[in-house]
């Protein structure tokens, strides 16, 4: 066994420890995915967790063993996702105090999520505009009041508590398991489905999948160093670290098979899929493992899959912006600086001669501010096939219409949109 792996006994005794808190998670075979992929899928449900996520595991795991190793009454955490629920949920349930920073961003949601799990256990310290603002005053916090901080992911007993989720596909699944696709932020879910799996299931391959804004496993396996990304997209915000944990990389660095990237837009492609398909509510980084399906179809062929869906915390508020980035990547949702001449008649003589018959208008601004012969306005247009977008490109530089195309333009259209 490599040293840096989690020895199996400790994962074992992880998963007593957690069982009268945490769910032993079902085990899915999905029959419309293994047809598509001519294998067989299974997705491991995280998402049914008591808190939508794998997350309490490692909570869990790691403040039980601070209780039983001694008398600790206080701890605290920095997160403003689901570790915070998992955090707020066992302080809940052991009766001891949590105090939680999260940033002064965070969704009330979010916010009204943690004080549901946590109750009157739990005090919520809103500290910083940023997750990494508010983890520093945390870090402080606990090191200044002689309490224990309990790490998302950076973690020995985290990482324990997170590879209970392979002891269960394990101990679920008939025939050996070929390909496990694993999310990868902070690296404490990989880092225990890794010591497990190496040693109980060595020939499953580990692909770890990253969001294509915050690759920080694939740029740092690049480098051969945990790397610090200067910069992240922060929309799969499960998945989305600048840095992921110096222990989950050194056993990454170890255990991993394969990195996958996956674009934005998939991501919520995938993540529609699952909720219009099989009525399955997952978070942006629960559909990562799904989303990497079709980046290694021809290895999966003939073989037995399961993917993590590691979260269903998803705000319906986010919704609109999904299936925006979902049309955008999918090349059906075009946003243009359209040229009018300042005549009546002009509208409609885009819409007649220049839109197709399935094209539709989505999105219009246009104001009227001088006497100049021509004028501009912001048109956003939905295409039924993606081929349609060449032959209405056409159209609107045939006719004069065509000013910029703004797809291409992320900075500009990001305060225009």
């Amino acid at each position: 066994m490599v040293k840096s792996f989690i020895h199996i006994d400790k994962i074992k005794e992880a998963d007593r420890r957690i069982r009268d808190l945490v769910k032993h998670t079902p085990l899915i075979r999905m029959p419309n995915f293994s047809e598509k992929y001519e294998a067989e899928i299974f997705f491991k449900r995280e998402d049914l967790q008591r808190v939508r996520s794998y997350k309490i595991r490692g909570a869990f795991n790691k403040i039980r063993s601070l209780v039983e190793n001694g008398y600790v009454d206080t701890v605290v955490c920095s997160s403003a996702g689901n570790h915070a629920q998992g955090v707020a949920q066992v302080c809940n349930f052991l009766s001891i105090k949590g105090i939680i920073f999260m940033p002064t961003t965070t969704p009330q949601q979010k916010v009204q999520q943690v004080e549901m799990f946590g109750r009157d256990h739990i005090e919520i310290k809103l500290v910083g505009d940023t997750y990494d603002a508010s983890y520093q005053v945390a870090r402080e916090f606990s090191e200044a009041n002689g309490y224990e901080f309990v790490h998302p992911f950076d973690d020995e007993k985290i990482i324990e508590g997170q590879g209970t989720v392979a002891l269960e596909i394990l101990k679920d699944i008939r025939e050996p398991l070929d390909y496990i696709l694993v999310p990868v932020g902070g690296g404490g879910l990989i880092s225990g489905l890794i010591s497990v799996l190496k040693q109980e299931s060595p020939q499953t391959r580990i692909i770890a999948v990253e969001p294509e804004g915050a690759p920080s496993l694939k740029t740092s396996l690049n480098e051969g160093v945990n790397m610090t990304l200067n910069h992240i997209e922060k929309f799969v915000d499960g998945a989305a670290v600048k840095r992921m944990g110096d222990l989950p990389f050194s056993i990454c660095k170890e255990g991993v098979d394969e990195v996958l990237i996956v674009p934005e837009g998939k991501i919520c492609t995938t993540l529609l899929q699952l909720y219009n398909e099989k009525a399955i509510v997952v978070e942006p980084a629960g559909a990562l493992s799904v989303a990497a399906l079709d980046l290694i179809k021809d290895k999966i062929k003939g073989k037995r899959a399961a993917c993590i869906i590691s979260g269903g915390n998803n705000d319906i508020s986010r919704m609109e912006e999904i299936k925006e980035r979902s049309l955008l990547f999918e090349g059906v949702k075009h946003y243009f600086i359209v040229i009018f001449p300042q005549r009546a008649g002009a509208l409609k003589e885009f819409v007649v001669n220049v839109l197709g018959e399935t094209d539709d208008i989505t999105y219009f601004e246009y104001t009227k501010k001088n006497s100049r012969a021509r004028s501009s306005a912001v048109v956003g247009i939905e295409l039924k096939n993606r081929t349609d977008f060449d032959p209405l490109l056409i159209r609107m530089k045939e006719r004069g219409f065509f000013g910029e195309y703004l797809n291409d333009s992320p900075q500009l259209f990001q305060y225009i949109i």
